[in-house]
């Protein structure tokens, strides 16, 4: 069911940050407000920033930043990023031209930016999947693909992991992890990270092993490298050569176009030696009134 249309932008009805913790204020992507699935706020502190998934009028969007601008307490910028347009490019609205700022989530930091790249470096849908890896990693060998920007290697090594061995292709990514360990004063010599296609290096994976977690967080579809749908089950058969007899394995999936029905199917049919224990739900304000679109993250045990 969905609510009532706010009858201007400026109405809608976001959530006003009670600390300087990231967190989403509005989330139209969740199909609860009709009218407004090309909508969202992050509060990214001290920047507001929307985002746009298709045009809106001028004034409506500069009503709206002015809003957010004096509602919300130590706001300092705010943004909007046009996800429509090519490049999708950042436009500032009201404040400071803020281009990185350090984000924090459970106690830990994030390093943001802005205006460089589609994404800023923290998916905050995944905030209760960093928070298990964080209680789950204690001792743990962690491997960690797609990386990111390694997120989840800080909730793991906050968390007491022994070594997380982190996978991107991206050299960027990976730098702003090691950023990122460094903002927790994290020993970086417990956290290896490796820039490779994932699917041609499998022997360079088991090199490390075998882990106690494993974390995969793939891209549903990134041109010339992934395709999720076809190659997630060449993650899932290889479970058997990468870990640990018992172990725990978080596996995530972010196409809209793919349901959990999708992930179990082919954890079943790929690796029968995976049990199901839960699910990982994401923070209640990015509930999907259309099930099964939005982030899925499902706990398994690795019977060996």
């Amino acid at each position: 069911m969905t609510e009532d249309v706010p009858a201007l932008l400026i109405d809608i009805p976001y959530v006003t940050p009670a600390t300087h913790e990231a967190e989403r204020l509005f989330h139209g992507r969740g199909h609860a407000y009709k009218g407004y699935e090309h909508l969202l706020i992050d509060w990214l502190s001290p920047v507001a920033l929307i985002t746009l998934h298709k045009p809106v009028e001028a004034e409506d969007l500069q009503q709206l930043a002015l809003r957010l601008y004096n509602s919300i307490t130590d706001c300092q910028s705010v943004q909007v990023q046009y996800r429509h347009l090519k490049h999708t490019p950042f436009e500032l609205l009201q404040g400071d031209a803020v281009e990185q700022t350090v984000i924090e989530e459970n106690e830990l930091k994030y390093k943001i930016t802005l205006g460089r790249a589609q994404n800023t470096g923290l998916f905050l849908d995944m905030k209760n999947g960093r928070q298990w890896v964080q209680e789950h990693a204690r001792n743990a060998n962690v491997l960690n693909l797609f990386s990111y920007t390694c997120a989840f290697s800080v909730a793991a090594i906050a968390g007491g992991a022994r070594q997380v061995f982190n996978i991107d292709m991206s050299r960027t990514s990976l730098s702003t992890g090691r950023d990122n360990h460094r903002l927790n004063n994290q020993d970086t010599g417990k956290v290896k990270f490796d820039a490779l296609d994932i699917f041609k290096s499998f022997g360079r994976i088991k090199k490390h092993g075998p882990y106690d977690l494993l974390i995969c967080d793939p891209p549903s579809f990134q041109k010339g490298s992934v395709d999720i749908q076809r190659d997630y089950k060449k993650v899932i058969r290889r479970i058997p050569d990468f870990m640990k007899p018992n172990s725990l394995l978080m596996l995530c999936l972010n196409s809209p176009e793919l349901d959990t029905d999708f992930l179990k199917k082919t954890v079943e049919d790929e690796c029968a030696e995976c049990q199901y224990i839960t699910e990982i739900e994401a923070p209640a304000i990015f509930s999907d009134a259309m099930q099964g679109k939005g982030l899925k993250v499902l706990i398994y045990r690795f019977e060996g």
